[in-house]
């Protein structure tokens, strides 16, 4: 499996980013896609899911509300729809993929998200 993230950028607080997450193959519907992300210095966390079948999802408490996971079966392709943008949202944002086993088995190359105030 291979991840290939894109969409990050420089933006200012407040501002919307979206970034996506290209699959190769396509995920059973057991499979989640999530994306986590490393602030430098801090280790990586758990940012959003979505299971690939149904589509139900999951967020970190610091982003519910703001932003929004999906899916689109047909381009193989996650995404991540990040709203009313925060310094603290700053970060390397990586794409991951659990195949069904419960884990987070891959992950993408990071794309940076640097939020200006």
């Amino acid at each position: 499996v291979q991840l290939q993230a894109s969409g990050g950028g420089l933006v200012q607080a407040g501002d919307s980013l979206r970034l996506s997450c290209a699959i190769s193959g396509r995920p059973l519907s057991s499979a989640r896609m999530g994306w986590f992300r490393q602030a430098q210095g801090k280790e990586r966390t758990f940012v959003a899911h979505v299971r690939w079948g149904y589509g139900t999802t999951s967020y970190a408490d610091s982003v519910k509300g703001r932003f929004t996971i999906s899916r689109d079966k047909s381009e193989n392709t996650a995404y991540l729809q990040m709203n009313s943008l925060k310094l603290e949202d700053t970060a390397v944002y990586y794409c991951a993929s659990d195949p069904g086993s419960g884990t987070w088995k891959y992950f993408g190359q990071g794309t940076l998200v640097t939020v200006s105030s």
